[in-house]
């Protein structure tokens, strides 16, 4: 869209904007040096918290009764609940609401439940639903285990070096998967107070339902054949290895578990590890379990009415993108409370071996995680981040703060992927016929690598002057220029979306080489001005990764209008035509749309866990971004003055 004419922002403006927005960041600083928001999702991991507390029949242990508040709020008029705001509703997700509120008591008479029903038959009803849900429903007999695929548990005994092992799952599904080889060998059905009944959620009524595979004509047919013989060898118990896999998985767990309790440090894991732990008859006493469970309660956020829990905690994250852009704004380097959030990033750097050592066995351990307790998943976004904001501050002890960039660059150059970008978690995880298996309905199987986290790496080879050496970035550049879509952005699988994933490649391509990729470039913030939107912002819908067609559209947000300022910004530096126009009203939105305290509202979803399936609501990216997108248009305003 073509943007009016506007005056420039006025310096004294951009000033008091900078100013107040630095002070409700630094006022939302912790006492040890970090920042941390709360992470939202949608409501089927309360859902299915809930579900675990009456399968262990600790549910009097919790203010579980507040969820139900939760829950009510998040409905929608039309009965549903959403994976984001203004899909229109999520079958999966209504139905894992529903089952929740049956769990708290709620009657099938509630004008709430009515309405949900409604929804949910007209959606298709249970048997439509994804493959967790279901799941989760066979757990209390609500659903038949023939409905859900087999895990083999011999899987757990296949070597690392064969074409197929647990590491070629992505890291988020090798935890989660593990734990249910044993859940889904043993098919329990838990009793529950009250018990429960969902018949009425079945479209086609509950014994009318069929599990006879529907084939699809292709060579994914195989999966379903598979599938049936599996299934067929568990019946006569013929599974070789059964037992052996079994403990292996148990095993494997057990030894994965954090001493604060967490597995993976994100709830779906460790969910399954307590149904895992449940299946095998631990006690609720057993210190693995008391441990985990303590885990878990510290994911939960309570109010006076309500009681929710997030899918993670982002602490490192949230530290490492404040301090850039506090530092960015004009904070000097040895400001106190900068120097107090170095510090605690240092120290969090980890030095064990993780499961990416597995399929990287030459590299040494320097990464950091997401969160806060996190062992065994460093991942490569994080590290970036966390380099380039040290970068920007002065520590007390700058050699120990120089040999934590240095080991932390070393392990992101041994995990360059084939293609020549970075994955997340993991190096060359990209086994795609993984996602075709029915168990794989998330599409969320592998973790390739990709362009934002691609762009990171380089981002940081280029404001830090490191190098992961020149074959390396020679590789990566390749890479990100193959990725670059016609119509001129790139794709971003860790926010939404193409806005996202534009904005960190402008980012990188402009330090690394301006001149060389001066064409892609253009091409870039071409995009980028093309979709800007009549209010000077930019946004994208959730709805562009099931809809290409809607890359770049959405209603205007603070933290996707500071990503499109970010990377036009980069783009002008590099000498783009036409960007400072639209880089002016961006700015002059962001000035008009910022509170009194300083501080930004978004009531969207900006964050990806799994794309079209699973979004995040960062509670900081929509104040740190917009300050960091005000503190370099205000430095190139210096520049030029």
């Amino acid at each position: 869209m073509q943007v009016q004419e506007r005056l420039k922002p006025s310096a004294d403006c951009l000033d008091e904007a900078i100013a107040a927005s630095q002070n409700h960041l630094l006022g939302r600083q912790f006492p040890d040096g970090y920042w941390w928001a709360d992470l939202e999702s949608n409501v089927t991991i309360t859902a299915e918290v809930v579900l675990l507390h009456k399968i262990w029949g600790t549910d009097a242990n919790y203010p579980l009764h507040k969820v139900e508040t939760y829950l009510r709020q998040h409905q929608r008029d039309h009965g549903g609940w959403e994976l984001y705001a203004g899909d229109g509703g999520n079958l999966s997700v209504a139905v894992e609401a529903y089952m929740a509120l049956r769990l708290l008591g709620v009657p099938v008479s509630d004008p709430a439940l009515v309405k949900a029903k409604f929804f949910i038959l007209s959606r298709g009803g249970i048997t439509q639903t994804r493959v967790f849900t279901r799941l989760h429903l066979a757990l209390v007999g609500c659903y038949d285990w023939r409905g859900i695929p087999a895990l083999p548990p011999w899987v757990m005994l296949l070597p690392d070096f064969a074409p197929f092992n647990i590491y070629e799952l992505s890291s988020w599904a090798r935890e989660s998967t593990v734990p249910l080889f044993i859940v889904l060998d043993r098919k329990p059905v838990f009793k529950t107070s009250p018990q429960l009944s969902l018949d009425e959620l079945y479209v086609e009524g509950r014994n009318q339902v069929s599990f006879s595979p529907k084939l699809k004509g292709d060579w994914t047919d195989i999966f379903l054949a598979l599938d049936g013989a599996f299934k067929l060898a568990e019946q006569f118990n013929l599974v070789p290895f059964r037992e052996e896999g079994l403990k292996v998985a148990e095993r494997w767990m057990l030894e994965r578990q954090e001493p604060t309790g967490d597995w993976g440090g994100i709830i779906p894991p460790m969910l399954n590890a307590l149904l895992m732990m449940k299946t095998l008859n631990y006690s609720v006493n057993d210190p693995t379990v008391r441990r985990g469970f303590e885990a878990v309660a510290r994911f939960a956020v309570e109010t006076e009415d309500t009681y929710w829990i997030q899918p993670c905690l982002l602490p490192v994250w949230d530290t490492a993108l404040a301090v850039r852009a506090l530092a960015e704004s004009g904070l000097e380097r040895t400001h106190p409370l900068l120097v107090k959030a170095g510090e605690w990033l240092v120290a969090q750097q980890i030095l064990d071996y993780g499961d990416w050592s597995v399929k990287n066995p030459t590299g040494q351990p320097g990464g950091w995680a997401f969160e806060f307790i996190n062992n065994y998943y460093p991942d490569v976004d994080d590290t970036a981040v966390v380099v380039m904001a040290l970068n920007e501050v002065t520590l007390p002890d700058e050699k120990a703060k120089d040999a934590a960039i240095a080991r932390s660059i070393q392990w992101v150059a041994s995990m360059q992927c084939r293609p020549g970008g970075w994955a997340a978690f993991d190096i060359d995880n990209d086994q795609d016929w993984l996602n075709d298996h029915p168990y794989g309905d998330l599409k969320a199987m592998i973790d390739p690598n990709t362009a934002d986290v691609t762009a990171r790496v380089l981002e940081m080879v280029g404001r830090c002057g490191v190098t992961t050496g020149t074959q390396s970035v020679e590789r990566a550049l390749e890479y990100l220029i193959k990725e670059q879509e016609p119509e001129g952005c790139w794709f971003g699988r860790w926010g939404v979306n193409y806005i996202y994933g534009t904005s960190g490649v402008l980012a990188a391509l402009a330090l690394i080489d301006p001149k060389r990729f001066a064409t892609e470039i253009q091409r870039g913030a071409a995009w980028l001005i093309s979709c800007q939107n009549a209010d000077g912002g930019w946004g994208e819908t959730c709805k562009s990764y099931d809809d290409p067609s809607l890359k770049g559209q959405g209603p205007s947000t603070p933290s996707q209008t500071a990503w499109a300022l970010i990377g036009l910004l980069a783009a002008g530096d590099a000498g783009a035509d036409h960007a400072m126009t639209a880089i002016e009203f961006g700015i002059q939105h962001l000035i008009e749309t910022q509170k009194p305290d300083g501080s930004w509202e978004e009531p969207y979803y900006t964050g990806t866990g799994f794309p079209g399936h699973f979004y995040l609501r960062y509670n900081l990216y929509y104040q740190h971004f917009p300050l960091t997108a005000l503190a370099r248009y205000h430095k190139i305003l210096a520049q030029t003055a």
